[in-house]
């Protein structure tokens, strides 16, 4: 799913969205937008930033990002650099410059990370409410990691998310004998099992990787009805509902390919463009990268994507890797760190880049609904409503310094695969992640 794919595979996700008509201005829809009034911030004088963001996984992502950036420097005279982290680093590069007080103005950071340290960041307030008000609200989940918990207080501006629903291959979902793609545990079970049995089996990432991981993780947990913490914060993963995934995990693994205990975040791509699994979840970028490559191409059209079983109460349960920007305090130009951040939020920059991306970064902002992206291939309209999803890490509790830490500490990923393997019992991974958890709540 991320940045250690291949560059032809990289270069093919952007390939991919120019080969839709997809690419640049012309290929824009009309944005809706309700007037709002920009909040009044004079840039400094000399005004500099320094930007750290995720490195691209597509090379539009870079490409547009780095277009956009120049054209807010040629309005504006401010000389901005950018720099590319790799997935697992951008948060050890965020920690440092949040407690040295140095380094970039603007982190694009992981959902929590503006919660870590939100004592350490400028209030967004005005900005988010501006942006709400001209592009028609935002979503669920950008809400409640762009707020301060309890407050309507904005500490971060929600900028793209990647959702994870299921990728299949389709003629060999109907040999196992679906026509449709089940929406219940039970049916996915059964379809994974058939799967293994004609030689197609599911494979799901079990290691410590920021989104596959997390993503097959937390969507177990959550369908199961089960979560790390209550409202009030109080560890809670102890739970029937836990033991009832865990048990759930543990006869899913047995219908999966060998060695997802230490798959990473690349290695789904890998083993589904080869023929070698017939089920995963996945962004974007590995259909799109399966479509411009001649040598995958059928691969793409027997490809499907669908929501995940649904958690109690029909609710998408599918957990989403968020972009969240903040600003630091320590920038010496905080008004032109806050329009840099309004600007690449504005339609004219936003959807070329959310079209650009193929998605791949789902918007925030409703009425980013009506970009060209979600209609220029229908494949794609399962990705378009990513950011409704009402689950978070450390649902359903505050999002915090606590919550982001165990999500870092990737305590539900481990209590999964301990079970699931039979390293543990279901009752013994669950009381390690409920001790692992209350290091950090208390």
């Amino acid at each position: 799913m991320f940045n250690n794919i291949t560059r032809r595979g990289a270069l093919a996700l952007g390939a991919g969205a120019a080969g839709l008509g997809l690419l640049g201005q012309g290929a824009r829809a009309a944005i809706p937008t309700s007037s709002a009034t920009p909040p009044k911030q004079e840039i400094e004088r000399g005004a500099t930033l320094r930007v750290l963001r995720p490195t691209k996984f597509v090379d539009a992502d870079e490409t547009i990002f780095r277009e956009n950036t120049k054209k807010f420097t040629d309005a504006t005279g401010v000389q901005v650099r950018v720099d590319f982290a790799g997935w697992e680093d951008l948060r050890p590069q965020t920690a440092v410059a949040a407690n040295t007080g140095a380094g970039p103005d603007v982190v694009v950071a992981w959902a929590d990370d503006p919660h870590i340290y939100s004592d350490k960041v400028l209030d967004l307030t005005e900005l988010a409410g501006y942006l709400g008000q001209k592009y028609g609200g935002w979503l669920a989940l950008p809400q409640r990691f762009g707020k301060k918990w309890a407050s309507e207080q904005w500490i971060a501006l929600p900028m793209g998310g990647s959702g994870g629903p299921a990728v299949y291959r389709t003629s060999w979902v109907k040999e196992a004998g679906f026509d449709t793609f089940p929406t219940d545990h039970d049916g996915f079970l059964k379809l994974s099992q058939g799967l293994k049995k004609n030689g197609h089996p599911p494979g799901f990432a079990l290691g410590n990787a920021v989104g596959d991981g997390n993503a097959y993780c937390n969507w177990l947990l959550w369908s199961h009805g089960g979560m790390v913490v209550d409202e009030q914060g109080k560890v809670a993963i102890n739970s029937p509902q836990t033991i009832n995934a865990l048990k759930y995990a543990r006869e899913l693994y047995q219908t999966f390919i060998p060695g997802t205990l230490s798959w990473g975040d690349i290695n789904n791509n890998r083993a589904y463009a080869a023929g070698e699994i017939g089920l995963t979840q996945n962004g974007v970028s590995m259909y799109f990268s399966l479509k411009n490559d001649p040598k995958t191409a059928s691969i793409s059209e027997d490809t499907g994507m669908a929501r995940m079983p649904l958690a109690p109460g029909g609710k998408m349960a599918e957990n989403v890797l968020l972009l969240n920007a903040m600003v630091f305090k320590h920038t010496k130009f905080p008004n032109a760190a806050k329009e840099y951040l309004r600007f690449m939020m504005e339609a004219e920059q936003y959807d070329p880049w959310l079209v650009g991306c193929g998605g791949y970064w789902s918007h925030p902002l409703q009425a980013y609904a009506q970009s060209a992206v979600w209609t220029g291939d229908p494949k794609l309209a399962v990705y378009r409503d990513t950011n409704t999803v009402e689950f978070w890490s450390g649902y359903k509790g505050p999002i915090s310094q606590a919550s982001g830490s165990v999500a870092a500490d990737y305590v539900v990923v481990q209590m999964f695969a301990a079970a699931s393997s039979g390293q543990a019992t279901p009752e013994e991974a669950v009381r390690e992640a409920e001790r692992r958890a209350r290091r950090y709540y208390r």
